[in-house]
């Protein structure tokens, strides 16, 4: 064993050994120790605040996945579609062949109510006859036939099936009344009420106020496409040229001091001040149609342009100089050293800041708050290609945004729903980014 002289003060020394801990290094392995502890709480908070985030989101938006039918067989007369195709509102006929059916369906499987056949409406949607209207004319030939219908039930009906309705929240509620649950039951019992996949919350369209059943976000889904594309056509190209102009051939000076500083400044601008000026340049002066992907899509390039550039800079400046010493030493001109070196090995990195940037635009509310999709009701898909990108529609997050403040808790509902789809979105996203970072890099 070494041992060592260690001055305790003046004229006092006493011998101790290395491998001995002392006060203070005890202290500083206590503290260390501590660190460790901090940083492990702080990991398990995070994970805790997760974990509750994501139980808060499914459980509350997992109902918009199922949808309460009811099934009715309507006999399919010619003589009352006539009369309802001649008359000023044709729904009514239809809503009447439907109340015929229905009733016939209830005593076929011996239920019996006192209820009048309009007080019987109110289990189905209002847009229930609008469907057996549309199934009609798109199949002529089942006209003098009975068909089976899956009948949308109204949204009551449904919050009732999920748990979302109770007995005692309907006292004051005009729209259903506790006979109607009584028969809910004894329907659900005999198999005629039933919950299925609802294809058209995904693949469907907004619908108004009174029809929350009928909502769907698939036109939104296709209007924040439109606004992917026309972002990924702009930006990409945008940002990486002046990325390789400000890295590779901009002389230092004061000007390109003064673009770089207002680059970094303008990635952290507010997302609504780009609105603003998407409204301001694209709608008020260039006249462009509001509520339109297009505009959309031209306000997100210039917000995710900053984000772009930043991340097109670092990855080609991670490329090493002997990459570019070595091209321009065989005679390679400058040009050539940078598209057929340096920016394929820099590739990985502006692909995933492109697709992260894509993904932070894809989230965004406020700037199409500015320019008007959040108030559009998208009730149909574009007629045309081009109507995708010039004709009024709406957005995910805009639809979500529209939802949540509907009154119908159908549509708070719907809204929870529609985060769980953007988040698969903003998932699948940022996994390709990954995908192709590991398949491109280069390791030195």
């Amino acid at each position: 064993m070494v041992d060592t002289t260690t001055t305790l003060g003046p004229g006092v020394r006493r011998k101790a050994s290395l491998l001995a801990l002392d006060p203070r290094t005890r202290r500083r392995n206590a503290a260390e120790t501590r660190f460790k502890v901090y940083g492990v709480v702080a990991i398990l908070i995070g994970l805790a605040f997760l974990v509750a985030l994501l139980w808060a989101i499914l459980s509350n938006g997992i109902g918009a996945f199922s949808q309460t039918f009811i099934t009715v067989p309507i006999t399919l007369d010619q003589a009352t579609i006539d009369a309802a195709e001649k008359s000023v509102v044709k729904t009514s006929k239809y809503k009447e062949m439907i109340d015929a059916g229905f009733a016939e369906e209830l005593a076929r499987n011996g239920i019996t109510t006192d209820m009048s056949a309009k007080d019987l409406q109110l289990l189905f949607s209002s847009g229930a006859p609008s469907t057996v209207r549309d199934f009609v004319l798109a199949n002529p030939g089942k006209i003098g036939t009975t068909v089976d219908f899956q009948l949308l039930a109204s949204s009551r009906v449904d919050g009732y099936l999920k748990g979302r309705v109770t007995r005692e929240a309907l006292e004051h509620d005009k729209n259903l009344s506790a006979a109607h649950l009584d028969l809910a039951d004894q329907m659900a019992a005999d198999g005629i009420l039933v919950k299925h996949f609802n294809w058209d919350f995904i693949l469907g369209t907004d619908a108004s106020d009174s029809r929350p059943e009928q909502a769907g976000i698939g036109a939104a889904m296709v209007g924040s496409l439109a606004m992917m594309v026309v972002v990924l056509f702009l930006s990409l190209p945008i940002g990486v040229a002046a990325s390789i102009y400000l890295e590779e051939f901009a002389p230092m000076n004061r000007l390109t001091d003064l673009i770089e500083v207002n680059i970094s400044n303008l990635a952290a601008v507010p997302s609504i001040v780009f609105g603003i000026l998407g409204l301001a340049v694209f709608i008020q002066f260039a006249h462009l149609p509001q509520s339109a992907p297009l505009v959309g899509g031209l306000v997100l390039t210039l917000m995710t342009l900053p984000t772009i550039i930043i991340s097109t800079r670092a990855s080609l400046k991670a490329v090493p100089p002997s990459i570019r010493d070595a091209a321009l030493g065989v005679g390679a001109s400058k040009m050539q050293t940078i598209f057929h070196h340096v920016l394929p090995l820099a590739m990985p990195g502006i692909l995933t800041g492109t697709i992260i940037g894509m993904a932070h635009a894809l989230g965004e509310t406020a700037p199409l708050l500015l320019i008007g999709m959040v108030g559009f009701i998208a009730t149909n898909y574009p007629a045309s290609f081009l109507d995708g990108f010039m004709a009024p529609n709406s957005a995910m997050p805009a639809q979500i945004y529209e939802w949540s403040k509907r009154a119908d808790p159908a549509y708070y509902e719907r809204a929870w729903g529609g985060i769980i789809i953007l988040l698969i979105f903003l998932m699948a996203m940022n996994i390709i980014a990954v995908i192709l970072r590991r398949r491109f890099e280069r390791r030195w």
